[in-house]
């Protein structure tokens, strides 16, 4: 409890002083992003860790690739135990010029035990459009080992995925345009407000009361001045360089597997009362041996076992919680019923559920 107090005092005196923040961090330039790439391959090698015969698409992709080199074999007759046919997929940054290195991941689709130790050959990689972007080929660093003898095994990790740091080559750049036409900035985080200040600052930034608009939460539309027409990404670095006093729902988010409970500095609690009481039940068994008398007939000794219940119930009454101007406040409010993480959780909800809680309750 001393733990979540120290927390949300920190984040009322971070919203306390009107942190800002830059422009580059609340926003994405529209057009400039990854692009997803995918390609289907086989990664030899292996040391008797790959797929079995039972994996019928390993030993057609093995039988296809012998039929290239002129190796005429049928399908059928395929029995290895060091290839394993694997999806490879990577990520082509914006902008990405042919002959530039990228990494690609691993990851086995049949029924291989551990790709350590193993080969890529050569993949294309292929964009949502099927074209090829990129090539990939060289040694799988695998995240884990699996190895088994006599019955037994040991396992780390996870050794059926992996990646080939810069095994992938741009064969061809993205298509997109940059610099032509008006610039867009998309908010991370969608809010009118945000999105109003930041076009004022835009302007204010270029002097100008018409240079930027926000077209709605999570866009501003920003024209380049004809000045600026030449160097674009000069003027966009200068742009993301702006200070901006970004603004957010209340919020309070809480994971009931963990116990944790995160507070925005915008929750407010209305005047409410509260009577949170916790219900303990203990069971303790314990044996039972009786005894025959002493020279009885037939007597035997038996056992059983028998059950000892306590309950106890805290005696904590309603406390009142008045409005709240800071989540130090509400956290020390809530503080005087005696709850852990886990009890808070239960009284934030139903104080939602009452009305009290002016915030977004978003439970993991």
């Amino acid at each position: 409890m001393k733990r979540l107090t120290a927390i949300a005092a920190l984040l009322a005196l971070g919203g306390a002083q009107g942190a800002t923040v830059r422009l580059k961090e609340l926003a994405d330039v529209q057009g400039v992003h990854d692009n997803q790439l995918f390609g289907y391959g086989l990664v030899v090698g292996l040391a008797g860790t790959g797929d079995t015969e039972q994996v019928v698409f390993t030993s057609q992709a093995i039988a296809a690739m012998l039929g290239r080199f002129g190796a005429r074999i049928d399908k059928k007759d395929v029995r290895v135990r060091n290839v394993a046919a694997v999806m490879v997929t990577a990520r082509l940054p914006p902008f990405a010029r042919p002959g530039a290195r990228i990494d690609v991941n691993v990851s086995s689709m049949g029924n291989a035990r551990s790709l350590s130790g193993g080969t890529l050959l050569l993949t294309a990689l292929n964009g949502p459009d099927g074209a090829v972007y990129a090539v990939s080929q060289g040694p799988v660093q695998a995240g884990g080992f699996n190895a088994s003898a006599a019955g037994s095994a040991v396992t780390k990790n996870q050794p059926t995925s992996g990646n080939v740091p810069g095994g992938g080559l741009v064969e061809k750049a993205a298509p997109g345009e940059f610099g032509k036409g008006p610039i867009v900035f998309q908010l991370k985080q969608p809010d009118f407000t945000t999105a109003s200040r930041v076009a004022q600052a835009v302007d204010k930034e270029l002097g100008s009361e018409t240079a930027a608009r926000a077209l709605d939460s999570a866009a501003i539309e920003v024209k380049i001045p004809e000045d600026a027409q030449k160097d674009a990404v000069g003027f966009v670095a200068r742009l993301e360089a702006l200070q901006i006093d970004a603004d957010q729902r209340a919020r309070i988010v809480v994971s009931e597997r963990t116990g944790t409970v995160v507070l925005g500095e915008q929750v407010r609690i209305r005047p409410v009362a509260v009577a949170h009481g916790g219900l303990q039940i203990a069971i303790r068994e314990k044996p039972l041996v009786s005894q025959p008398r002493a020279f009885a007939k037939g007597g035997r000794t038996v056992e059983k076992e028998t059950a000892d219940i306590e309950t106890s119930e805290s005696t904590n009454g309603a406390v009142a919680l008045p409005a709240t101007t800071s989540v130090q406040e509400l956290v020390k409010a809530l503080n005087m019923l005696g709850a852990g993480p886990r009890d808070l959780i239960a009284i934030l909800e139903a104080m939602r559920a009452a009305g009290a809680l002016d915030a977004d309750l978003e439970v993991l």
